[in-house]
């Protein structure tokens, strides 16, 4: 008598990842998300390999969680597939402040993101053309 079970929002060609409340601020995510957007996995995994930006390690852990999805969950051949989406959301800010001068103190926020990869799986002849 559970409750009914929810329609899946993606396509059956599509699987998604989604990594939660990352200490970094969505514009820094966002710079390396910029870097494997439409491009093939395999493409995408060796430029957040050699990425020096701190981020790119946790970004390539989420595709890689997506590309096990699409291989596991919905058998989807891991060789065809592009980064679809790769989309960043903003999440809690946390505030602190820090002394300054003559009795003063400024605020320092310090941000957190979400960040959410939907690969895709394309056949050849759409491949060519994107």
């Amino acid at each position: 008598m559970g409750k009914a079970k929810r329609e899946r929002t993606l396509k059956d060609n599509e699987a998604k990842a989604v990594t939660r409340t990352i200490r970094v601020s969505p514009q820094k995510l966002n710079d390396v998300c910029m870097l494997i957007r439409g491009k093939k996995v395999a493409s995408a995994l060796a430029d957040l390999q050699f990425s020096t930006r701190r981020i790119s390690d946790t970004v390539k852990k989420t595709l890689e969680s997506a590309i096990a999805n699409a291989e596991n969950n919905h058998d989807l051949d891991v060789d065809s597939l592009i980064v679809a989406e790769a989309y960043v959301g903003k999440s809690i800010v946390m505030k602190r402040f820090m002394v300054r001068g003559r009795g003063k103190a400024s605020r320092i926020l310090k941000p957190f993101s979400h960040l959410t990869i939907v690969v895709r799986e394309v056949e050849d002849n759409e491949e060519e053309a994107a």
